[in-house]
């Protein structure tokens, strides 16, 4: 189903009675969420809740069995993930999607081209498109990696390739960012640092994370969706979802029964 004209809307992210099967599986079952724009949205629940398909629905990697996917009023059902983009959506995935012979300042320059309008043309010498060139230099600082703009991206540390790869998420000027499980991996220094940078370079934009670290979730969201068995069951304030006994039952009790069990 291809989008439609523009619908009325105050959100930049809307999902309406959402679902996808996989054959007789049932995986969404009438996901509905209402993000506004500059909120920070962090989207918890169990493994196999459904997380990573929600985001494929919303990024057009998997298109619904039904429901909408509504983005800055516009229903985006059934586009290809690059005319999502095109739309304003941007999205980084768990496993590091760099170029990893390139480096940092080529690599951000890969990710202005197309939004400043130069899309794919090799009749141009990159080192004159200085408008290119200005803004890719200021994304590198804003990641804190203009120190590094010769390095090869494949030489940076895991913390650093992964700053990259918002830094390229945002290139584009996306306005609703997608970011899955950014701090994965990380010390917890490099958590800290790393929550900051996320704060600092979403500043405006709508941000949806998927995140296990719950030291993350309650650190960066504005708001806390949570996902049991394909549905949102909660979506508010994290001090409110944290006091939610549906979720506590459903999730936030397990978790802090882990953690427990690990102090042991």
């Amino acid at each position: 189903m291809a989008a439609d004209n523009a619908t009325p809307t105050t959100h930049a992210l809307e999902l309406r009675d959402l679902r996808k099967s996989f054959g007789k599986t049932e995986i969404i079952r009438g996901a509905n969420l209402a993000v506004a724009p500059g909120e920070r949205v962090a989207i918890i629940g169990p493994n196999g809740a459904g997380k990573s398909t929600l985001f494929n629905l919303i990024s057009g990697r998997f298109a619904p069995t039904s429901g909408d996917v509504i983005l800055n009023g516009q229903r985006i059902n059934g586009l290809a993930p690059y005319e999502i983009n095109r739309k304003g959506l941007s999205r980084s995935f768990q496993i590091t999607n760099i170029f990893p012979k390139l480096s940092v300042f080529e690599n951000l320059r890969c990710g202005v081209l197309w939004s400043m309008g130069y899309k794919y043309t090799f009749l141009r010498f990159l080192s004159n498109l200085h408008d290119a060139n200005q803004r890719a230099k200021e994304l590198m600082e804003m990641i804190k990696l203009d120190k590094k703009r010769d390095t090869l991206a494949m030489n940076l540390t895991y913390a650093e390739q992964r700053a990259l790869e918002i830094g390229i998420t945002i290139a584009g000027g996306a306005n609703v960012i997608l970011l899955d499980e950014p701090t994965a991996g990380m010390s917890k220094s490099e958590t800290t640092r790393f929550i900051h940078l996320i704060k600092e370079v979403t500043e405006g934009r709508t941000l949806l994370t998927v995140e296990h670290d719950m030291g993350v979730v309650f650190g960066l969201a504005d708001k806390i969706a949570v996902v049991v068995y394909g549905e949102v069951i909660a979506f508010d304030t994290p001090d409110k979802v944290r006091a939610n006994a549906r979720v506590q039952e459903a999730y936030l009790g397990s978790v802090v029964a882990d953690e427990q069990g690990a102090g042991h």
